[in-house]
């Protein structure tokens, strides 16, 4: 179906139309509308009648910028195509719209210039506060940060450089890869390999050394070539993917008989591969990934995985918000991983 053209559509009903049409001043039609106990009673019953009648829509942006609120927080992911902020979303909206506001998203793209003009674009639109996902802002941007003078909340910040003042809702990543590699060792494995993603670096840096702690523990050396960090994996989400079809072979030349990825996208990239070598998964190769999107129970054979809670990451951090808009004192938060068994995982061969 075609949309109609910019001509064909109506014109925008205005309070000058409705002042002209009810006989009164601009003026009166303004104070009607916001109930001004200057307009008798019965004119402004009058006046909101007509205002309804003729079709017109109060400037919701005009208000906002007199009141100095807009009813709205903005939301800053890496991808609108990333299937894990999905349910991050979902979890800001239904705590946001239970408490009356509205949302704005906007992706970043793994860009932290791109993430920072995101945020004082939202500044700048009177948003009651930001909650940022992934955030790549280090040090350099800690003077531009000082001057946005709403609260920001962080999920699973990405840098190591803690900005003043804001609170923050995370995953205990190191633990999440020990429970996956622990899973490994407990069918039998001992050439493990860990294929990561050097660009997103405390969260790499958190589930390599979880992948370290469980080996340490188990009295496994890791050899050379078993743990292979991808620095060039950015931009769009498949790249991820991709990361584990280009490297998974260099893992399998160095003899692991299992392979515990960055994240779910990275796995499956390496399911993938091996498919391609005719390397039979869970047979020949053991794979788990991380953060259990809904692709992982799609592909075959479904990935074992750490699931993080992304739903209550993002519904907590709303939650935060809202404590910190009341001015309530609000501490940061570590959520706790769960381990996923599914197909893609079996004693070695």
């Amino acid at each position: 179906m075609t949309p109609p053209s910019s001509d064909s559509l109506p014109d925008r009903v205005s309070i000058k139309d409705i002042a002209q049409a009810a006989g009164v001043s601009h003026s009166t039609v303004s104070r009607a509308l916001n109930d001004s106990p200057l307009v008798k009673q019965a004119t402004r019953a009058r006046i909101k009648a007509l205002a309804t009648e003729m079709g017109y829509i109060p400037n919701a942006v005009a208000r906002s910028l007199k009141a100095q609120r807009s009813g709205t927080v903005g939301l800053v992911v890496t991808s609108l195509t990333d299937p894990f902020f999905s349910a991050v979303m979902s979890g800001v909206d239904s705590v946001a719209s239970e408490a009356g506001l509205g949302m704005f998203v906007t992706a970043s793209h793994n860009d932290p210039d791109r993430e920072m003009e995101v945020i004082e674009t939202f500044h700048r639109r009177r948003v009651e506060g930001i909650i940022v996902a992934a955030s790549r802002l280090g040090a350099r941007y800690r003077q531009r940060l000082v001057r946005i003078q709403v609260p920001i909340v962080l999920i699973n910040q990405h840098t190591d450089d803690t900005q003043p003042g804001f609170r923050g809702v995370a995953l205990d990543e190191r633990e999440g890869a020990r429970l996956a590699v622990e899973h490994l060792l407990s069918l039998g494995h001992r050439r493990i390999g860990y294929l990561g993603l050097g660009n997103r670096q405390r969260s790499n840096r958190q589930r390599l050394a979880g992948y370290r702690d469980a080996m340490r523990k188990a009295q496994v050396a890791s050899q050379g070539g078993w743990e292979l960090q991808v620095a060039e994996a950015q931009g769009p989400v498949r790249s991820d993917t991709q990361a584990g079809r280009d490297h998974c072979p260099t893992l399998l030349a160095a003899g692991v008989s299992a392979i515990f990825c960055y994240n779910d996208r990275v796995g499956i990239g390496v399911l993938q591969s091996c498919e391609y070598a005719n390397r039979r998964v869970p047979e020949e190769v053991s794979v788990v990934g991380f953060d259990d999107i809904d692709a992982a129970e799609w592909v075959r054979p479904e990935l074992t995985t750490v699931r993080q809670p992304r739903h209550e990451l993002g519904a907590i951090s709303m939650e935060m918000m809202l404590e910190l808009l009341a001015g309530l004192p609000t501490a940061d938060r570590v959520l706790s991983p769960r381990l996923v068994v599914r197909h893609s995982t079996a004693p070695p061969a």
